[in-house]
């Protein structure tokens, strides 16, 4: 049995969390500062600031109401960010020390839907859910303008780029954009072209032209000095953002000329740029494999040179203006994590697959990120080949992709194969070599894919034709959904694991079925091969886990239990639905550390290849990277025993040459309670006890009387040594002024726990005192009769 453990797993008796990716973003607004090296962005109650360059989440911003942000905006001059509430409230952020200006009430009548910030960064415009349109002074700290007219929800402002002409745009759920004069008070012009909701307004460098678009497929070009429509672009796509580009050429993105130019990003998903003048397309971003999301999000900074867009699953994507060239990813939120994998030979990076078609991959020390396109609905398992190189991943799509990363961390997708005729939940890949991989399917059936020997021997990431992939064997392995494979460490034998609460062994290449471990009571959820040994780990529903060695007749040797339904276990690491990670060590079949990170289900377990870190996601989009700390924690454990050794050793020598006072502080120090009883009762040993224990307590630091008093606590609940707990009180009662005692720290429960048990004392010693009174008056009037005289001697 020992041996058996040993050899499933090196013992850790502790992980501990070494970092967390956790949703930083929800939907709705994300801006740049004018640098570039800022990302702002709403996450629920919070505006998160993350630093572009490391993806580091900075700072997170949370209004005292802990309401949702409804809307913010960062001024043009990068020093003042507004946020505002569910709750109705405005908040002035100075966003570089995280800390509040400023708030004040919204005086809306329902939450701020849109907010902007003019050329000058002292007037703020906020839009609401009421139809109202209201103007800031930033500065001065007043309302300056409201403005009334627009029907329903205020979704967009924004001022005049010219701050001169004191000009504010507005656009309501009519489609209309309204021009109010912030001098006049009053509504110039009503601006109506659009057949459904405006999306984003952008003005020209010299403030005559504005470009509007909607979800009707439009782009307008708008004429400011007359307010009439001067272009009408037709570009096909219901628009989410239009950017109008600096009027200088760019010959990537097909601006031969300098004329006004402008980009949209819709729910094609691709980033495209018109002319204004002629309204033709001029550069169409290539369209990436697989499926693509709508793009709901952009917006350009223009000093940085950065181009930012936001696509409907919550990636971030930051573009080179010019060439619209890819800088950097960010995953915002990944809803579920259904899977997590290490990936390359030493770990660097991990692949993670969420409640999406797409996969991620994060680089760990930087968490750079790549989005994987290729599948076309929900990726549902992943796994690595024993190089690290190539990975794995099935889906909904009754797909299979094998992918490859290159030595600069780049990953493509390298070949493909389907024959599923449901969804693939489970992947496994061979151990020993890069040669075989195997599926299993809500079709029952498992197949067996041999890898072509071209595909391992390449090292580079390819875009080019897929290699296709062909099942060599198909097998029928059980009557309903197959949840897991495994494949032995010598890939001779494959393990199924099924709904139907069997898991099942068979003999490979051929999947001869070589015999069946029934036992749990409800489906099967994982199987694992033990690295060294003849056994077979099983996940069930059921809340246990059991260990199965096929050599005596396929029966369960060991059983886990006391676990919500577990769900992907790795060998002697368990994971559940109840959000708990438990270790468990199978010689004593016990429950060694339960940790307690995640909020939801957890899917996703992996281990490292040296057993020094672990990766987990789950429901709750979290996804924790564990490091192994159990030697780190022995080394702390043998430090402190060395220095408690050495400090008793002190205050032995200290007591021995009656050093009272060095003694009393140390065996404080050390926080145990019997050590300062048994200097305290050295103290009392001694002839002038009375003189020497108030000289001692008397020169105490107040922390040390403080730690002392709750000792005390503890020495008085016993008889024993109650006398010292009194002798300790009676000094510090006849020497500390009253007030001086009651500011001690937990002075009022200290004397609340004392009172009792000092009553009970009193009462006992008090009837000693009685008896003894009695037997000292029964001795002395006690008669005794005169001793017989001795006989005399003879």
């Amino acid at each position: 049995m020992a041996e058996t453990a040993a050899g499933l797993c090196r013992f850790k008796a502790n992980y501990a969390v070494e970092r967390k990716i956790e949703p930083f973003y929800k939907g709705g607004k994300a801006q740049l500062d004018q640098t570039g090296r800022h990302l702002f962005c709403v996450c629920g109650t919070k505006v998160n600031i993350l630093d572009v360059a490391s993806g580091d989440l900075i700072r997170s911003l949370e209004q005292e109401d802990q309401e949702d942000i409804t809307a913010f905006d960062l001024s043009p001059d990068d020093e003042v960010l507004v946020t505002a509430s569910r709750a109705l409230l405005l908040a002035q952020w100075a966003w570089r020390e995280g800390t509040v200006a400023r708030l004040w009430k919204a005086i809306h009548t329902a939450p701020v839907a849109s907010m902007a910030f003019d050329a000058t960064s002292t007037l703020l415009a906020t839009g609401g859910c009421d139809g109202a349109v209201r103007v800031w002074d930033i500065v001065q700290h007043y309302g300056t303008h409201h403005f009334r007219g627009s029907p329903g929800v205020v979704h967009l402002v924004a001022f005049h780029p010219d701050p001169t002409r004191l000009l504010l745009f507005s656009s309501a759920v009519d489609t209309s954009i309204r021009v109010w004069s912030l001098q006049d008070r009053s509504c110039l012009a009503v601006l109506t072209a659009h057949y459904s909701a405006v999306t984003s307004l952008s003005f020209s460098e010299d403030g005559h032209t504005m470009l509007s678009s909607g979800r009707d497929k439009i782009c307008i070009v708008w004429d400011l000095r007359s307010y009439e429509t001067s272009r009408t672009v037709p570009v096909f796509e219901s628009v989410e953002a239009s950017v109008l580009l600096p009027e200088e050429p760019a010959l990537a993105l097909g601006v031969k000329n300098s004329g006004l130019h402008f980009l949209t990003a819709g729910d094609q998903g691709i980033l495209r740029v018109w002319e204004a003048a002629s309204g033709q397309c001029v550069y169409t971003q290539p369209q990436m494999s697989g499926l693509r999301q709508e793009l709901t999000h952009c917006t350009l900074a223009r000093a940085a040179g950065l181009l930012l867009t936001v696509t409907a699953d919550h990636n971030l994507l930051l573009y080179e203006a010019r060439s619209l060239q890819l800088q950097k990813q960010f995953a915002g939120y990944s809803e579920e994590v259904l899977d997590v994998r290490f990936l390359g030979p030493n770990d660097s990076h991990i692949i993670v697959a969420s409640n999406s078609p797409c996969l991620k991959v994060f680089e760990l020390q930087t968490l750079a990120c790549q989005i994987l396109h290729g599948h076309t609905d929900i990726v549902l398992a992943l796994d690595v080949f024993r190089k690290g190189w190539l990975f794995a991943s099935c889906a909904k799509d009754q797909s299979i992709r094998i992918w490859r990363m290159n030595k600069a961390g780049q990953v493509a997708c390298v070949a493909q194969g389907s024959g599923h005729t449901h969804s693939v939940g489970t992947i496994c890949c061979s151990r020993l070599k890069e040669s075989f991989l195997v599926t299993g399917s809500q079709d029952c059936t498992v197949k067996l894919w041999p890898l072509p020997e071209a595909l391992p021997s390449k090292n580079t990431a390819s875009d080019g034709d897929l290699i296709p992939l062909q099942a060599q064997s198909t097998q029928r392995c059980h009557d309903k959904d197959i949840n897991s494979l495994a494949v032995s460490p010598n890939d001779k034998l494959l393990a199924t694991g099924s709904q139907d609460r069997t898991a099942k062994l068979w003999a490979l290449p051929q999947c001869q079925l070589l015999g069946v471990f029934s036992g749990h009571r409800r489906g099967l959820w994982n199987v694992q091969f033990s690295p060294t040994d003849q056994v077979l780990a099983t996940a069930s529903a059921d809340g246990t886990i059991k260990l199965w060695t096929w050599v005596l007749y396929f029966s369960p040797p060991w059983r886990t239990a006391g676990h919500a339904p577990t769900l992907s276990p790795s060998i002697l690491n368990r994971s559940g639905s109840d959000g708990l990670l438990k270790l468990w060590t199978i010689k004593s079949n016990e429950c060694v550390r339960t940790l307690d990170a995640h909020e939801d289900k957890v899917w996703g377990l992996h281990c490292s290849r040296l057993d020094d870190h672990a990766i987990t996601g789950g429901s709750d989009s979290r996804i924790i990277l564990w490091k192994d700390v159990t030697e780190a924690e022995q080394a702390e454990e043998q430090a402190k025993r060395e220095e408690q050794v050495i400090k008793q050793q002190e205050l032995d020598n200290l007591l021995h040459e009656k050093r009272y006072l060095r003694a009393l502080g140390l065996a404080i120090s050390l926080d145990r309670p019997h050590t300062v009883l048994t200097v305290i009762q050295a103290i009392r040993r001694d002839p002038e006890a009375c003189e020497k224990l108030e000289a001692t307590v008397l020169r105490l630091r107040r922390d040390q009387k403080e730690a002392l008093l709750r000792f005390c606590i503890t020495w008085n609940t016993n008889s024993r040594h109650c006398h010292e707990a009194q002798a300790v009180l009676g000094v510090l009662l006849r020497h500390e002024a009253p007030e001086e005692l009651l500011a001690y720290d937990g002075v009022r429960g200290a004397l609340e726990a004392l009172l009792p048990y000092t009553e009970r004392h009193f009462q006992r010693l008090s009837r000693t005192l009685q008896a003894a009174t009695f037997l000292d008056f029964l001795w002395h009037n006690m008669k005794l009769s005169p001793l017989p005289a001795a006989p005399p001697a003879l």
